[in-house]
């Protein structure tokens, strides 16, 4: 066993919890944070034009660029998770077969999809909302992101989830830290220097474009480099496929993280569509606000991505003191960034409106809308949080069960409802509501689960069956 894998194991088995948990999170909330950052930068840089028109075209693809990246979830979530479980067994071979599975679904279906958005951009710009003076702005900046860029994005982030499951946190977070930077400098040189007046948003994909192929080239060279130290991150034959069971095992799990992530963004179009039917001022205000409350989800996200490997292999390796330490110490951790988050927002949602855009009616209309979204922030960190364990426990039916009635039961029919009732304003309020619900309904089935098979003794949780 080379030191690099020695450590990794370390990490899973011997640091103490805290350390285990920061080793592993830390990289990925830096790591989310930048994607946060670049994501918001093109809103932020397409703003300075003060063009709502550009702004609201931006907006209207985030949705879908975030549903691409929800095939990295189906090969990186499925695959990551499974591997950290085999390498708790002890089975170092059907992991790398599993990995080389993943890398390879991932592309292909990448490949698909962004075939897909190029075929029936047309349909799917009008499905999402696009009036006259946005069409243009929206369809140019897809093709660059997702047409263009579909497969070198959701490989970078495969890659990550699957550098994250043998315990490469940090090698991960600087690939997607690097990417998202690279991002950042290249928008306003693209957006303001290589190209004319009236295709800033061009530049702006062109530059996401070019970021993630850097990204995507760090990766492959960081996991060839791996190889030669024995890593079981190291691709096979596309015919040389992992055992049935594991087979079942990705899918168990990533294609509910697929599904869930698909239906979180499913939940942003309903709100652009049905916030466009007020005015294309509150369809640039909402766009805005639900990129800059991903700045809390995202460090929640980033503290359940690293958690989710250390839960995955203990509870494999049937640790379940160690498992349950690391799930308590994550939820605290989560919980107290929430709180924080609350705190900021409400006292800076003005200024951070103004970062992005200076038109006075949008930057109103958007702090209100920014101070009540961001109330959820403890409540959407907890409904991540279960779905998360259950994938740790390669538990993809309860996983794709809260995943479903999230979004489907209750997040949804709640836009359209208090949409009817209130408004605006109700479509803003319509998180925090669901969410206590979707809580409520997280805890019982966790507490259900846990009752059931993780203390199925009365008790004792090295009992498991």
């Amino acid at each position: 066993m080379s030191a690099e894998q020695q450590n990794n194991r370390e990490i899973f088995e011997e640091f103490p919890i805290a350390k285990a948990v920061r080793t592993m999170a830390v990289p990925t909330v830096i790591s989310q944070l930048i994607v946060l950052i670049y994501n918001m930068a093109d809103t932020f840089f397409v703003g300075r034009t003060n063009n709502p028109y550009m702004v609201a075209g931006a907006s209207l693809i985030l949705p879908i660029f975030n549903i691409s990246l929800s095939l990295s979830g189906l090969a990186g979530v499925g695959g990551g998770a499974l591997i950290s479980r085999l390498l708790g067994e002890k089975r170092p071979e059907e992991a790398r077969k599993v990995y080389s599975f993943s890398v390879w679904l991932c592309v292909f279906a990448s490949a698909l999809f962004s075939a897909g958005v190029l075929l029936f951009m047309k349909p799917l710009m009008a499905a999402l909302g696009a009036g006259e003076e946005t069409y243009g702005y929206a369809s140019g900046y897809a093709f660059f992101v997702i047409v263009c860029g579909g497969i070198p994005t959701v490989l970078s982030n495969t890659l990550a989830a699957l550098l994250r499951s043998v315990g490469e946190s940090k090698k991960a977070g600087i690939g997607i830290t690097m990417g998202g930077l690279i991002n950042i400098a290249l928008d306003p040189l693209f957006m303001f220097v290589l190209l004319p007046d009236g295709m800033e948003i061009l530049g702006a994909g062109a530059a996401t474009c070019l970021s993630n192929c850097i990204a995507c080239t760090y990766f492959i060279l960081v996991i060839l480099r791996m190889r030669d130290g024995g890593s079981v991150l190291r691709l096979c034959s596309p015919f040389r496929f992992p055992g049935s069971r594991s087979v079942f095992g990705i899918f168990a799990v990533g294609l509910p993280s697929a599904i869930a992530t698909f239906l979180f963004d499913m939940d942003y179009i309903v709100i652009d569509r049905l916030m466009s039917g007020y005015h294309d001022i509150a369809l640039a205000a909402v766009g805005i606000v639900l990129k800059a409350e991903r700045l809390p989800l995202n460090v929640g996200v980033g503290i359940c991505q690293g958690m989710m490997p250390l839960v995955a292999y203990n509870y494999s390796a049937r640790n379940y003191p160690r498992m349950n330490g690391i799930k308590r110490y994550s939820l605290r951790l989560g919980l107290i960034c929430a709180a924080v988050s609350i705190a900021l927002y409400e006292l800076l949602a003005g200024r951070i409106m103004r970062l992005f855009i200076g038109d006075a009616q949008t930057v109103l209309l958007g702090t209100g809308f920014l101070r009540i979204r961001v109330l959820a922030t403890p409540l959407m960190f907890l409904s991540f949080f279960h779905v998360y364990l259950f994938n740790g426990f390669g538990k993809g039916g309860y996983a794709l069960f809260l995943g479903v009635t999230r979004w489907l039961v209750f997040n949804i029919p709640m836009l359209f409802l208090l949409n009817r009732l209130f408004g605006m304003y109700g479509i803003v309020w319509a998180q925090s509501a669901a969410d206590i619900l979707t809580v409520a309904l997280s805890l019982a089935v966790y507490w259900r689960y846990e009752r059931r098979t993780l203390r199925p003794s009365g008790g004792d949780p090295s009992a498991d069956t």
